[in-house]
């Protein structure tokens, strides 16, 4: 089942393959109709500018409009978007929920974002306009104002027949919010607790309290962790005064969490978050070479602390042997403390965790990992000088070294991204650029400093 089901993937992309080479759009948008919008964003990224707009206006206008939202975000679709007339663009927009059109939008030039909300309808250019009053990267940047609330004050039977009337125009509502006169927000009602009820009970009576909410202000890789952690379906979002705004639903979640994920990766391996995973080269070159520059002068450092002892190494060779090795060491263990810290933070029960655990948790890791390489490495390096008639207190020098280096690394790879985490700032920006730096300039000082006072 498997094998042929591959058979039908790979022959249906031969078919697309040969289509575009021909320019034939009106057999490709039939073949494309059958498709899921996510693979119709794929094929239409694999165009040209020219091919891309005809297949964008020979599609359907809800599988155009869908399949613009599942495209990656960035200079194609917004191109895409503008290049249509305002009127078609406007239509496409009507078609989608105000958070993605929101996002479509918001990628726009100035110029090009006002001709088109003048298309819509005041009502929808308006949730469009306040919704891009928020950062892009908050709740209320990822949230919708669409949802279904009722009045705590009315009977079950009347909450039923206005979340039939309201669910029509909300799409995939999950969560029916109770409200009052102001629409402060009360809590949440079940759906099936709503329709089981006696119709004659009061909403009052069936609503659960709120079990979190936050700020449109908020950032989105909050919302996420608030998310999972008490697996919800949607998040409210709320004023200062506690007014229901709109929610975020968990299918918006899963790719703040895609992103948040990118972006920490990006910048835990030292490469800016502005590089584009599926940019060209010099667009790559020009995110990843600042970081280099950065890490030369860095590496400058403990060239300079190598050249300041280079008699010492002179005098005892077997010290250079045991450089990297002593350097290589602490960075790995540093690696080591730092993903498990960033990952732990990120996956943090919340403010009731006492984050100063990690850090203890690590120096000890550090500490007894560094004793049991430092005696193994020290022993190694013992026999050796003995074989080759140096002071054998070379083994001891290259103990405490390693052991120092790796406690050290230990230390800073798990202080920093929580000392970063309680400022408020992203705990992946302690990327191993500066830990490997770090761990280079204190294990050559170690390494080098001890054998000049006890050699």
């Amino acid at each position: 089942m498997t094998t042929s089901r591959t058979n039908q993937s790979l022959d249906l992309q031969e078919r697309m393959a040969t289509l575009i080479r021909v320019g034939d759009v009106s057999e490709l948008q039939a073949m494309l109709e059958e498709l899921h919008p996510s693979d119709v964003a794929d094929v239409l990224e694999s165009l040209n500018g020219q091919l891309r707009l005809a297949l964008m206006r020979a599609l359907p206008t809800d599988l155009a409009s869908e399949t613009l939202a599942e495209m990656e975000e960035g200079e194609v679709r917004a191109e895409l978007l503008t290049a249509l007339a305002p009127a078609e663009g406007a239509e496409l927009l009507h078609e989608l929920s105000d958070d993605d059109a929101t996002d479509l939008v918001g990628e726009l030039p100035p110029e090009a974002r006002d001709r088109l909300l003048a298309e819509l309808p005041s009502q929808e250019a308006g949730e469009i306009r306040g919704l891009l009053q928020y950062d892009q990267e908050s709740a209320g940047g990822i949230m919708t104002t669409a949802f279904v609330s009722v009045l705590g004050h009315i009977t079950a039977g009347a909450a039923i027949e206005a979340v039939r009337v309201r669910g029509r125009e909300v799409e995939d509502f999950y969560t029916v919010f109770v409200v009052d006169e102001h629409n402060t927000l009360l809590g949440t009602v079940p759906l099936d607790d709503l329709i089981l009820a006696d119709t004659e009970h009061r909403v009052g009576e069936l609503v659960e309290p709120t079990v979190a909410s936050v700020l449109p202000e908020a950032d989105q890789e909050e919302v996420g962790r608030m998310i999972s952690r008490y697996n919800l379906a949607s998040l409210p979002v709320v004023s200062d005064t506690g007014v229901l705004l709109g929610r975020v639903t968990f299918d918006d979640v899963i790719d703040v969490i895609e992103a948040e994920t990118t972006e920490d990766l990006l910048l835990f391996s030292g490469v800016s978050d502005e590089e584009e995973l599926r940019g060209n080269s010099f667009e790559a070159v020009r995110a990843r070479l600042p970081w280099l520059l950065v890490n030369t002068m860095t590496a400058s450092l403990s060239a300079a602390v190598v050249w300041f002892f280079r008699n010492e190494i002179a005098a005892a060779t077997l010290l250079a042997v045991a450089m990297p090795m002593v350097a290589g060491l602490g960075g790995n263990a540093g690696q080591q403390a730092l993903a498990v810290t960033i990952r732990r933070l990120a996956t943090s029960a919340g403010p009731l965790e006492a984050r100063g655990r990690v850090v203890r948790k690590e120096i000890l890791v550090a500490l007894l990992n560094g004793g049991a390489i430092g005696v193994l490495v020290a022993g190694a390096a013992a026999l050796l000088a003995s074989a080759m008639g140096v002071d054998p207190r070379l083994g001891l020098v290259v103990l405490l070294a390693t052991w120092g280096n790796i406690a050290m690394a230990g230390f800073a790879g798990s202080f920093i991204p929580t000392a970063l985490d309680r400022i408020g700032q992203d705990p992946a920006v302690a990327s191993t650029v500066f830990l490997t730096a770090l761990t280079d300039l204190i294990g050559f000082l170690l390494l080098l400093g001890l054998a000049t006072v006890l050699l």
